[in-house]
């Protein structure tokens, strides 16, 4: 397989985070980013972002896992020399969590997919470029090398090939395979706020670009003055449809005919590290080990496919315990230094987390992301330190407690 130029180099000590901007001297968690981004997208942008699918059930119950846990804390422990790093798949990174691929970002950032992957390369954490991005791979690859892609495959063998050729001709070294999306989910949340693919110009998004300046001037116009009109750039081998083009659709049809028979023609061809994004059950994780993928995402896709899919923490465990010494990661929720070692203690090796970097992104462009990554950073640090460990490895199920479920109400069903 192919090997990270930097296979087995130290990761950097984290260091204190830096004072963040003036802009952001008030954002003081990652749920902060949430009102800048709000204020300074077009509702059409930020709806995209922010919705899930349906009546967003999963997206509410992937943070309502991370609350059925407590801590129980070690104390009078020496944790004056602890350290966050993690290794994954020969390489060694500085924390336990990554950047989760995001979709059309560079809608939402000026060069939005650089801004992320180059502020993951700088901090040492892992980022994965979505396969429904704007910026073609081979910039991002060029400016961050070690960024991983997620791709989004239709189950033709020849565009299959085609597609892989391509991303290892870019450099790649790490293919994240999302299989949870064999058809396009219903996202009435888009179309309340008035998002659609393709992108169709509106009066509501010219009035909303109007009253967003900074957008307007800082991302559209930027874009369209220096790139032209954005893209889907790598989809395929070749360039894709125009954001406001009727073809996007037909761009991503067929991907229900993908299978475990294209897996294995995927694995034959490609040599770099294969994860498989989006396993919610422990057979089908057991299935991808055993057809030769390095390592699985546990994930509902934050909540944007299957409404009323588990969340993954719910998962995680069950799903470890069948795999043994596999590397298994995790998304969806994550917000919290807390929630980073909560996934841990049950047996996650990693965490990747998706729509508050891209908030960052929105909110100040790589300094956002970098302080996103900052604060994210020194929560687990802290309390790594008030749970009495030294690394990740020593945090474990035994320091979890979880809650008892609340009683059902005898009152009947109400809907709020």
């Amino acid at each position: 397989m192919a090997q990270s130029p930097h296979l087995n180099a130290p990761a950097a000590a984290p260091q204190a985070s830096a004072a963040p901007p003036r802009a952001l001297r008030r954002v003081l968690s990652l749920d902060d980013f949430e009102a800048l981004a709000r204020r300074r997208l077009p509702r059409p942008i930020f709806g995209y972002i922010a919705g899930a699918a349906e009546n967003n059930a999963s997206l509410r119950e992937n943070r309502a896992a991370f609350d059925d846990y407590a801590f129980k804390t070690r104390v009078l422990v020496d944790v004056s020399r602890r350290s966050q790093q993690v290794e994954l798949f020969g390489r060694r990174y500085a924390s336990p969590f990554g950047i989760a691929p995001m979709g059309i970002s560079a809608l939402s950032a000026y060069r939005g997919d650089v801004v992320l992957a180059r502020a993951a390369q700088q901090a040492n954490i892992p980022a994965i470029l979505s396969g429904t991005s704007l910026i073609p791979m081979e910039e991002v690859a060029r400016q961050a090398p070690d960024t991983w892609f997620q791709a989004y495959l239709p189950g033709d063998p020849a565009r299959i090939d085609a597609l892989l050729a391509r991303v290892a001709k870019a450099g790649f070294a790490t293919l994240v395979l999302t299989v949870d999306i064999p058809v396009a989910a219903n996202r009435e949340n888009n179309l309340r706020t008035g998002f659609s693919t393709p992108l169709r110009p509106s009066l509501r998004l010219a009035c909303d670009g109007l009253l967003r300046p900074r957008w307007l001037l800082g991302v559209l116009l930027r874009t369209l003055c220096a790139h032209g009109m954005p893209h889907f750039e790598n989809s395929f081998a070749t360039r894709g449809a125009p954001i406001i083009s009727s073809n996007v659709l037909r761009d991503f049809s067929a991907r229900d005919h993908l299978s475990w028979e294209h897996v294995a023609r995927i694995r034959r061809q490609w040599q770099g590290t294969l994860i498989i994004k989006g396993i919610l059950c422990a057979e089908d994780a057991l299935r991808a080990r055993d057809a030769g993928v390095d390592g699985i995402i546990v994930s509902n896709h934050g909540g944007r496919q299957l409404d009323g899919a588990a969340a993954p923490l719910r998962v995680l465990p069950e799903i470890v315990a069948a795999v043994g010494d596999f590397p298994v990661m995790m998304d969806s929720g994550v917000r919290r230094g807390g929630d980073v070692l909560k996934a841990l203690a049950l047996g996650a090796r990693c965490v990747f987390v998706g729509r508050p970097f891209n908030y960052a992104a929105a909110a100040a462009g790589q300094a956002g992301v970098a302080h996103a990554i900052g604060l994210l950073r020194d929560e687990v640090d802290r309390n790594m330190a008030m749970l009495g460990v030294t690394a990740c490895g020593q945090v474990g199920v035994g320091q979890l407690l979880c809650r008892p479920a609340a009683p059902a109400s005898s009152g009947g069903l109400t809907s709020r």
